[in-house]
C-alpha cells in the first residue's frame, strides 16, 4: 500500500454535498479535506448510469491524482449509479470510495417502529432502487416506499426555499409519498440538497414521523469507518486544512457555497 499521506476527498455533482461536508469537518475537524463539485456537468440525477459512472470515476481519479488516498462520494446518484462499479473494477491499491447510501440504510432500523419508510430523493437515485435494495439487505422486513422530488434540487440551487412555489412543491411531493402507504414513520432525505429545505418540510410533515437528513449519519460512520481501518487512517493526513475546487466558475461556487457550508469557502477552478 502507499505509504504517502494525503488528504479525505469529498466529491459531489455540485454543491450538495457541502451538507455532508459540513458535519464531516465538524465531527472530524483534524484532517486534511480536498472538496470537488463538478458544476459544469450538473445535475447528474436525470443522467444515465452509464454517464453517471463516468463523470464520477473521472472526479474520483482526479482526487486521487490529488493525493487523496480515501474519497467519499457525498453525492446519492453517484453512490446510487456508480459506487459499486469503481469499487469492483477501477480502485488503485490502497485506495478506497466509500458513499453516502449505506451508512443511511444500515441505521435506519433504530428510527422506524411500524417498519414502513418513506424516501424523497431524486428521479435517477428513485430508478436506481438503491434504497430499497439496501434497505432490505439489511432489514428484509421494512417496506420501503419511494417519491421522486425533480424540483426540489432547483429551488435550493436558485435560493427559492422560502418561497411560496417551494411551499406548494414540497407539499404536493410529500402529500404525494404519504398517500402511497398510511404507516410511513421515517423519511429519509435522500439528497444532500434537501436538508436546507427542512425547515419548509416540516410544515407538512406529521409531526409523528421522524425526518433524518444524511449527515450526521455519514459522519458519525466515516469516524467509525476510521477507527475500524486503521491503515487506511494512518493514510489521511491531520492539519486541518480544506481546499475547494469545482470543475465551473470558481467565483460562482464561492458565492453560493455559503448557503450550503454555512461559511466563507475559496474555490478553485479544475479541468476533469
Amino acid at each position: 500500500m502507499d505509504s504517502k499521506t494525503g488528504p479525505i476527498g469529498v466529491f459531489d455533482s455540485g454543491f450538495g454535498g457541502l451538507t455532508i461536508f459540513r458535519e464531516i469537518k465538524d465531527r472530524l475537524p483534524e484532517y486534511d479535506y480536498i472538496y470537488l463539485g463538478d458544476n459544469a456537468r450538473v445535475p447528474y440525477g436525470t443522467r444515465s448510469f452509464d454517464t453517471v459512472y463516468q463523470f464520477t470515476k473521472e472526479c474520483v481519479f482526479k482526487l486521487f491524482d490529488k493525493g487523496c488516498n480515501l474519497v467519499i462520494l457525498a453525492c446519492n446518484t453517484a453512490s446510487a449509479k456508480a459506487l459499486r462499479s469503481i469499487q469492483q473494477h477501477d480502485l488503485p491499491p490502497g485506495k478506497r470510495v466509500l458513499g453516502v447510501i449505506r451508512p443511511t440504510t444500515e441505521s435506519i432500523q433504530q428510527f422506524t417502529r411500524s417498519n414502513v419508510v418513506g424516501i424523497l430523493a431524486t428521479q435517477g437515485t428513485v430508478l436506481s432502487e438503491s434504497y430499497k435494495i439496501e434497505i432490505n439487505k439489511f432489514h428484509p422486513e421494512i417496506t420501503v416506499v419511494q417519491h421522486a422530488c425533480p424540483m426540489w434540487v432547483p429551488l435550493v440551487e436558485n435560493n427559492e426555499i422560502h418561497t411560496p412555489a417551494a411551499a406548494y412543491l414540497i407539499e404536493k411531493d410529500i402529500k404525494a409519498l404519504l398517500d402511497k402507504h398510511d404507516k410511513i414513520d421515517t423519511i429519509v432525505l435522500a439528497c444532500t440538497h434537501y436538508p436546507l429545505l427542512l425547515p419548509v418540510i416540516e410544515q407538512f410533515v406529521p409531526s409523528n414521523i421522524k425526518i433524518l437528513a444524511q449527515g450526521k449519519l455519514i459522519a458519525e460512520s466515516l469516524d467509525h469507518y476510521l477507527e475500524r481501518h486503521p491503515e487506511i487512517e494512518s493514510l489521511c493526513s491531520k492539519q486541518g486544512k480544506m481546499e475547494f475546487y469545482t470543475t465551473d466558475d470558481a467565483q460562482d461556487f464561492e458565492e453560493k457555497a455559503t448557503i450550503f457550508f454555512k461559511e466563507k469557502i475559496k474555490a478553485k477552478h479544475i479541468a476533469v
